[in-house]
């Protein structure tokens, strides 16, 4: 018996530091890659398209013109389908990930370990959420970007092709979720994992519009480093 309770604590003390070294050599290579940039590609234009990098402190949104001359929202994510129906308001945050996180988990309080386990080892589907605001206010948090108009392109087709089209070429609200009165929900693609989080799709996007941008991360202070 006591044999038996030595190899099982001998095991456990195995997986503890196992799993404690996995976490230690994952925030290493987030720590070490987030540092490395992706410079910015030479602009091929006037920047005249402003966007913004917005941070809640943990997610990373991208924030667009609602309406651009190369892009109208509008059709694709309705002011009816948050709360307020604000029509006024004249900017379009994104940000993408874990459905099961971003629906049940509306404060980190209320944050389910079999939710977490799903999200971090691809157990789970996608959603993105759009929320319109005003002009955001640009600090430690919110840094403004200037894109020409080929960059905004790109981020646009990027940000579209994220979302879970219905076989009519449509978003797909998920209705009954949001987190104030100017949010919702829809169906996304891709799937969240350890290696591929919010921030890393934010990460992704800039990257694809030529901006700065970190080599990897799956953090938000890994985006901001690079503007602050």
């Amino acid at each position: 018996m006591a044999s038996t309770l030595k190899q099982a604590a001998k095991g456990a003390a195995y997986l503890g530091g196992g799993l404690l070294g996995a976490v230690g050599l994952y925030l290493a290579a987030a720590a070490t890659l987030s540092r490395i940039p992706v410079r910015r590609r030479p602009p091929n234009g006037p920047e005249d398209v402003e966007i913004y990098l917005l941070s809640n402190g943990v997610h990373t949104d991208i924030v667009v013109p609602v309406v651009h001359e190369l892009m109208d929202w509008r059709p694709l994510i309705a002011y009816a389908d948050t709360p307020a129906a604000d029509s006024t308001m004249p900017y379009l945050g994104f940000g993408w990930g874990d459905k099961g996180f971003y629906l049940n988990t509306p404060t980190w309080a209320e944050l389910q370990p079999r939710v977490a386990f799903e999200a971090m080892f691809w157990l789970s589907t996608t959603a993105m959420h759009a929320t319109f605001h005003a002009a955001p206010l640009q600090g430690p948090d919110c840094v403004r970007l200037h894109l020409t108009r080929p960059e905004y392109t790109r981020l646009v087709r990027f940000i579209r092709g994220s979302f879970e089209l219905d076989r009519r070429g449509r978003v797909q609200h998920i209705q009954g979720h949001s987190y104030g009165q100017f949010d919702a929900f829809y169906e996304a693609r891709g799937t969240y994992n350890l290696f591929y989080t919010c921030n890393s799709w934010a990460n992704a996007a800039l990257k694809v519009a030529g901006q700065r941008a970190a080599l990897w991360t799956p953090f938000d202070h890994g985006i901001f480093r690079h503007y602050r």
